[in-house]
Order: C-alpha cells, then structure tokens, then sequence
C-alpha cells in the first residue's frame, strides 16, 4: 500500500470525507493533499510529522516501511531499553511469543515478591503499633440533638476515657438521627469550645434551652437528614463548640 493509499484512508476512517475538510485541519491547499494521495509529490518531513500526530500512527507507517501503525517515542527510553525494543521487534513471531510468556512470568514473579514484602511490612507495623494514649475528658451524655429542655451551663458532667484528640475540650453523645448519615444515635464526639465557625462546619449549639448538633449555614443550622427541618439563624442561636472528630471504638 502506498503512502498515498494510506493517507486516504486514515483520511476517511477520522470522519474527515473530503479533502478540504482535511486540508483546512492542516493548514494546506488542497490541491496540494490531492497530490499527496495521488502518489504524484512525496510528502516532506513537516506533512509527515502533522499526519502521524493527527491520526495517531507512527511515520514508519506512512512510508510503509510497517504495518504496526503503533508510534514508538524513543525519547522516552533509555539508549540501553531502545536497543533491547529495536531488537525485540526484528524477531519473528515465535521470538515474540517466547519473550512474551518471559516477560509474564517474571512479572508475576515480582508482584508475588512486593505483595509479600508489602505483607512483611504491614506485619511489622502492627507489632510495632504504638499505643494510643488515653486521657480522661469531660463527657456531657447523649445530649446532642435531644432537645428536652435544659440549660447547657448547668448540665451535670461525667468523665470518660478516650483516644487523645488534639484540640478536644469534651466529649458529647449524639441522640437521634438528624445528622444522618454522618453522624448516628449512640455515637461520641469530640468538641473543640470555639465561639466561631466556619459555614459548612458541625458544631454544638444551643436555641433557647435546647443543645443540637448541626451543621452552620448562612441562614442557620442544618439538619443532614432531610427528614429534619433547618433551624433559622437568630439572637437565640448560641454557638458551644466545634466538632472534630469521632471517637473510635466502643466507649
């Protein structure tokens, strides 16, 4: 097949039916890539570098010089790993095959090594796994989107041992399902005492003498589960601290 027989068609099977369209894509008259796929001008290095970048096919291809319209960018090789390429494509196909089933088991081979050395390791970090430290907070009960009634200053106190948390002032107990599915019934916050937040962050408020955990909006706290409604913001929204994270494990 000649470079003009090829040059059609890559021309049709990318959509381009007619010779201007294409032309117009490189820039060129078309009288002049009429030429080329009439065989009656050989195409120069420029023309041939814009086909094989346009369609996708390697230069050798073009020239007929392959049938493998795969490019090979030798830039990205090392000398030593081009060379071994250059010699792997000049064995017949059995050459190939054996190189081939070679190369699949070695490779085979090295990922039962690294997935062994990755066990190893993960084995070693769970030997060596520090203790978490403990330390002793405040906890407040499953107050937390109760809502019966009391004000949060005089609520009684207990303490409870949990994993250290950077930055936690207490623990509070989640009640209910408002905060779903982020936060569930039964589950231990840790809270940050702040008087400020970001929108989009969860804290502990109190409205009037009730204690919710919701997240701050612009127009005042929300409920995650869309079976609760909003609280708007006003005067009686009072802000106790920030959520930062969850406790883990049973308590």
């Amino acid at each position: 097949m000649t470079f003009g027989e090829r040059l059609v068609n890559l021309r049709k099977e990318h959509g381009y039916q007619t010779r201007k369209e294409l032309a117009n894509v490189l820039g060129i008259p078309e009288t002049t890539l009429r030429n080329y796929e009439k065989d009656e001008r050989e195409p120069g290095h420029i023309f041939l570098k814009s086909i094989s970048e346009l369609f996708d096919v390697s230069t050798d291809y073009l020239l007929g010089l392959t049938n493998d319209r795969e490019k090979i960018d030798s830039y990205r090789l090392k000398k030593s790993e081009y060379k071994i390429l250059e010699t792997y494509l000049k064995l017949d196909d059995y050459g190939k095959e054996t190189i081939n089933i070679a190369l699949e088991r070695e490779t085979n081979r090295v990922r039962q090594l690294m997935d062994k050395s990755s066990e190893i390791i993960s084995l070693n970090a769970a030997l060596h796994k520090t203790p978490q430290t403990m330390r002793i907070y405040t906890y407040l009960r499953k107050i937390a989107c109760a809502g019966t009634g009391f004000y949060f200053d005089d609520i009684p106190t207990e303490t409870i041992a949990a994993p250290y948390m950077e930055g936690a002032d207490f623990i509070i107990g989640v009640n209910g399902d408002s905060m779903e599915p982020d936060y569930h019934d039964g589950e231990y916050l840790y809270v940050k005492k702040t008087d400020h937040i970001n929108y989009g962050e969860v804290g502990i408020f109190t409205v009037n003498n009730e204690c919710f955990l919701k997240e701050f909006g612009e127009e005042g706290l929300i409920s995650m589960n869309k079976n609760y409604k909003d609280i708007p913001g006003n005067e009686d929204v009072r802000l106790i601290g920030k959520v930062i994270g969850k406790v883990q494990g049973d308590e």
